[in-house]
């Protein structure tokens, strides 16, 4: 058995309060996946399926344009803000 670390990457991401449907919309690049908004919650039509994001929930645009939901504790143990370089 090897180990190892998962490497640096910036992924874009916006967390679901229930009325930012633009800023998540703006997410999807074209040919991505379907964003449909359902009450308090986002769908997400992914390879591997439907997933669903809650209020509070991130939704994540990967480096290869994918775009997936994420639990807030998950996020926030996994990625840390990208300071201002300009």
């Amino acid at each position: 058995m090897a180990e190892f670390v998962k490497r640096p990457i910036q992924i874009e991401a916006v967390q679901w309060d229930g009325e930012n449907i633009e800023e998540v919309t703006r997410l999807q690049l074209e040919g991505s996946p379907v964003l449909t908004f359902s009450g308090d919650n986002v769908l997400v039509e992914t390879r591997e399926g439907t997933m669903m994001a809650d209020l509070g929930d991130w939704i994540i645009r990967g480096i290869a344009g994918e775009i997936y939901p994420c639990k807030p504790e998950i996020f926030e143990a996994t990625y840390e803000p990208v300071e201002d370089q300009s």
